[in-house]
């Protein structure tokens, strides 16, 4: 039986915290949708011109911290646009309002709401994640998990696929905002294409992790991710029996995150390193 996750403001378990982030990213998901029907335009560019964000971005992360405040006033908060909170419970709240944002600018069907919450400092090196939802708002497509209890999808229990031959593997991954740094990730990719199934480059950290929890790739890689791409979507993975890792014996982090199944997360591995991916 899970435990339940002790707080400052009440008694809740894992189910219960699984519950408010599946209601507030619906809620959230609902307001993004409704807002890409009147046009979206870049409000900011941060780490380059091509890492932007919009204005639904940052209203989407008020609207869920707002949310989770007045559900759990003690918890911390961590969200991509900026929004900080020290957490009084132990608890902290790991949020991207709009993972994809690119997706989203262009009218792709392909980004998500991802709400983690993990027991600890907001540090994937050092937290342990209790739950997570990752809900893509066009299609409705739901990704839930918490620790102990499996993962799934609209509901119904999600795995892994089994493992294949890298030959065989349909890998998933995505591009850093640094054209110095896509630049040799292209040089890599050269390398690794004709040693698997396929490539895909979907552009959406959070559901890529879930592909690979519902068996809809073999596996899926990324460098210079931030914690909040991935709070979620690698608990969720996690649970549904694939192993999430960095580099040798690191957890994901920013350098390097892999999630595959366990027979195949070595030699994949390996391979990566080989190409300097």
């Amino acid at each position: 039986m899970t435990p339940s996750v002790p707080t400052a403001s009440a008694a809740s378990t894992d189910d219960d915290l699984l519950r408010l982030a599946i209601d507030v990213a619906r809620e959230a998901g609902a307001f993004v949708v409704d807002a890409r029907r009147s046009g979206v335009e870049v409000a900011d560019r941060k780490s380059s011109p091509v890492d932007v964000v919009t204005q639904v971005d940052r209203d989407s992360e008020a609207l869920i911290r707002a949310r989770l405040r007045a559900a759990r006033p003690l918890d911390g908060f961590f969200g991509e646009e900026g929004g900080r909170g020290a957490s009084e419970s132990g608890l902290t709240w790991v949020v991207d309002p709009i993972d994809g944002t690119v997706n989203f600018l262009y009218g792709i069907p392909h980004y998500a709401i991802s709400i983690g919450v993990v027991a600890g400092e907001p540090d994937p090196q050092s937290w342990e994640a209790v739950a997570g939802v990752v809900l893509n708002p066009v299609t409705g497509e739901l990704f839930t998990a918490r620790r102990g209890g499996g993962a799934h999808l609209d509901g119904r229990p999600i795995r892994v696929a089994d493992a294949v031959p890298l030959a065989e593997a349909l890998v998933f991954t995505g591009f850093a905002y640094s054209a110095q740094t896509r630049a040799e990730q292209g040089v890599a990719i050269a390398q690794l294409l004709p040693r698997v199934r396929d490539l895909r480059r979907l552009g959406t950290a959070s559901l890529d992790l879930c592909s690979v929890a519902a068996g809809r790739a073999n596996a899926y890689f990324e460098r210079t991710l931030s914690p909040w791409d991935h709070a979620a979507g690698a608990l969720i993975a996690r649970e549904a029996g694939a192993v999430v890792k960095g580099f040798g014996d690191r957890r994901p982090d920013r350098e390097f995150l892999l999630a595959a199944h366990p027979e195949a997360v070595d030699e994949l591995e390996r391979l990566l390193v080989e190409v300097g991916a």
